[in-house]
């Protein structure tokens, strides 16, 4: 993951280390360093220019930094040379190959010593300790292999050889660390399964013969959309690798923009073997007239297709004439008050980490460790077929990050962008690169504080600027924008965009369906829901082996009448500890306000309140399918909106690692709480569920507007005083070509204002 501009930059750059730094003092720390030492070569010395002894770092790559091309290839070629014969390599399709992520004492000591700017506030003062080591423990990928030939899921670790990565190309094998095969699962899948199978379905003779039923004959108008099976029954079992695809038709084949949504065919059931990429079950049930071509069908400007475009708006112009005010070292964000890393992985898409904020002689005060989307359900409530079987594991069955964009052919991003790339593998074990995907950009927020004093009349009115890091996906017709919101008063937003177009069915003449919306003639629209996971690894004023952070749920209360009420208005707020995960399964309750604070236990701000931050819902919702509803049973977590657990490092997905045909009750989430593991001061982990209903509208179709949704992380007694009153420096010391930060002048329809 390297910027666009410019390629081959090392994930970071080399620096030295002094001998002498404050050293830490705690014995998980000590313990840790002195097993990095021990299996390290000893640390070359070189005598400064002031003569103070120092070690040569030979790390070029930050631990939490996404793989490197190179580094994919590495992985890959280990694997398949692992292989026990030619069949074995030959049958190997790479579904993903991620970075393991190290230990939290490992990213501490890689922050406070290896890697600007150097940190050592992250460990333990002592007044003597061991020295720090010359390298960090080697980086590691973690493999999912799809085996074609034998239907069989394994999962490979690899140590990466940071030499052989960066000095020949990544040609040179790795080491495997181990191997093994996972039973009874399918992995996500693949967008070159996706096509193969599209092709099979297009090659079949019953469903040529089902199409010029339909008057279509020209196959280069049908689209065919591969869904996975989910599980309904026995006969989804992972013992086959399965998709029931959705088809559609355009009804030109020289508008390369037409909404090919907007015609579904309906009445066709087609079951695809995908391993093997035939059809195993076919079948033409009714026949239901195409829906008639609609003049405003396309993603073109409306004037192309008959319609007038809107001619009223004045241009809008911003500028950023001294530049940003954020600063970009690699993977690592510095902007006002806050410093973060970002990754980006083919499940979660961006990963926010180490989130920290600067607050005067506090110092560095973390706020969370990760921060990331693990997984999204849509699941739609018509009974019909093929409706009642679409509920879509987005990040689990697909991958949000392998399905991201690259923002250069469109972004909704204005004024000085950085750009980042995302590297994953194809199917077939290649290196693919999506370039632009994750964008950081500054926005003007409107106000964020005003006064007048009406003696004086004199104002004061100070704007609101935020930090931005975003990415967009697009999952067959939904398109999908994750965005994480970083403000000047110490606010963490995180948003989700739902746009694209809908997914609908198709009617007889006159007939209406109860569980949808006709939104154009012979056209309707099913009511759905999506529901998104958030999963933050808080650490509130926590260092590294640190679990010092309690869950505190707040309602207000309405107090009885009587002495304490004579007058009948009083309420207050009423805070619960969740003490145990069982306690901690929670919804949301806008009749209470309801509200959750990560507290630090031991940590004071300066009225001697416990200091934290607080979990604001958005608007939300719950399912309303019915509690023994298929889709349920892979997803367990949804039938609450907040779970709290004990970190894990292998806790990772709501749903399980693989819920793709997953016929397991309940795992993921709602398995790991039966540990019921206390909470009262421990290392947090919040899952916050959200999600909207959708029941479309006429004005949905044929482009859907976008629907937001989302959630805060606001401070809760967290300074001393409020973070508001700073205001963004007017000058920036980023350098644009060694950042790669891109402009468009003029910058139109936006707002950024220079205080």
């Amino acid at each position: 993951m390297a910027t666009a501009q410019k390629k081959t930059t090392p994930c970071c750059a080399t620096g030295v280390v002094t001998n002498n730094p404050t050293t830490p003092s705690s014995p998980p720390i000590s313990a840790f360093i002195s097993a990095v030492d021990s299996r390290s070569d000893p640390p070359p010395k070189t005598p400064s220019a002031k003569g103070i002894t120092v070690l040569v770092r030979a790390q070029t790559c930050h631990p939490l930094d996404p793989l490197s091309a190179a580094e994919i290839s590495v992985a890959v070629a280990t694997v398949r040379a692992a292989g026990a014969t030619p069949e074995v390599r030959d049958g190997m399709r790479f579904v993903e190959v991620t970075l393991i992520e190290p230990d939290k004492q490992v990213v501490a000591l890689a922050d406070a010593y290896f890697f600007p700017p150097f940190q050592p506030s992250l460990l333990p003062r002592t007044k003597g300790g061991p020295v720090i080591p010359s390298k960090l423990p080697p980086r590691k990928a973690r493999l999912i292999v799809y085996n074609k030939g034998s239907n069989e899921t394994s999962m490979w670790v690899v140590e990466l050889s940071e030499v052989h990565a960066a000095t020949r190309g990544g040609h040179h094998r790795g080491k495997v660390i181990s191997s093994t095969v996972v039973p009874d699962v399918q992995p996500p899948m693949d967008a070159v399964e996706y096509a193969e199978c599209e092709a099979v379905v297009k090659e079949f003779p019953p469903f040529r013969e089902a199409m010029k039923k339909r008057g279509i004959e020209d196959m280069d108008l049908v689209m065919v959309d591969p869904w996975c099976a989910g599980y309904h029954s026995e006969a989804d079992a992972p013992s086959r690798r399965l998709a029931k695809p959705l088809i559609f038709c355009r009804t030109e084949s020289d508008c390369p923009l037409e909404n090919g949504y907007a015609r579904p065919v309906e009445g066709i059931h087609v079951l695809v073997d995908m391993q093997n990429m035939v059809v195993l079950e076919f079948e033409d049930r009714r026949l239901v007239p195409l829906p008639p071509a609609d003049p405003l069908r396309n993603y073109t400007s409306a004037e192309t297709r008959g319609g007038v475009d809107r001619s009223d708006v004045k241009p809008l112009q911003i500028i950023q004439p001294e530049g940003p005010s954020f600063r970009v070292n690699g993977h690592f964000i510095q902007w006002q008050k806050w410093n973060f890393r970002i990754g980006f992985t083919p499940k979660e898409g961006l990963v926010i980490y180490s989130v920290a904020y600067i607050d005067g002689s506090r110092g560095r005060r973390p706020v969370a460790h990760r921060l990331s989307f693990v997984e999204m359900v849509v699941p739609y409530g018509d009974p019909n077929d093929p409706h009642y079987r679409k509920n879509a594991f987005d990040a689990g069955e697909d991958g949000l990050g392998k399905n991201a964009h690259s923002l250069k052919k469109g972004c909704d991003c204005l004024g000085y962008i950085k750009y980042f790339d995302a590297h994953f593998t194809n199917f077939y074990g290649g290196v693919e690169t999506i370039e632009n995907c994750v964008c950081l950009h500054e926005e003007d927020n409107g106000i964020l504080w005003k006064h007048q004093d009406w003696r004086t009349g004199l104002a004061e009115v100070r704007r609101s600027r935020r930090l931005t890091v975003s990415f967009i996906c697009t999952v067959a017709n939904y398109e999908y924008g994750f965005f994480w919101h970083f403000y000047q008063d110490g606010k963490i937003e995180a948003e989700v965009k739902l746009t694209g177009v809908l997914s609908v069915g198709a009617l007889q003449p006159g007939e209406t369906r109860k569980y949808g919306t006709t939104i154009a003639p012979g056209l309707y629209a099913p009511v759905h829901q999506h529901f998104f996971v958030a999963r933050m690894d808080m650490a509130v004023d926590c260092k590294p082996g640190e679990a010092f952070n309690q869950v505190v749920e707040m309602n207000v209360k309405v107090e009885e009448p009587g002495n304490d009420n004579v007058h009948n208005n009083a309420f207050y707020a009423e805070e619960k500890v969740l003490k145990s995960e069982l306690e901690a399964m929670r919804d949301c309750d806008p009749s209470s306000a309801r509200h959750w604070i990560v507290r630090n236990t031991r940590t004071v701000n300066r009225t001697g309140h416990l200091t934290g931050f607080k979990l604001v819902p958005g608007s939300n919702c719950l399912p309303f399918a019915g509690s023994e509803a298929k889709f349920l049973r892979r997803a367990a977590f949804l039938k609450h909106n907040l779970w709290v657990t004990a970190y894990a490092h292998d806790e990772m997905y709501p749903g399980g690692e693989f819920p793709n045909q997953n016929q397991r009750v309940g795992e993921g989430l709602a398995t790991w709480v039966k540990q019921n593991r206390p909470l009262e001061e421990a290392d947090i982990v919040l899952w916050y569920v959200f999600g909207l209903t959708h029941i479309p509208r006429l004005e949905d179709w044929p482009i859907m507007p976008v629907d937001r949704i989302g959630f805060m992380l606001m401070p809760h007694g967290f300074f001393n005083c409020s973070p508001a009153i700073d205001v963004p420096p007017s000058t920036s010391d980023v350098d644009e070509k060694e950042n790669g930060i891109h402009t468009n002048k003029p910058i139109q329809n936006g707002l950024i204002a220079k205080l």
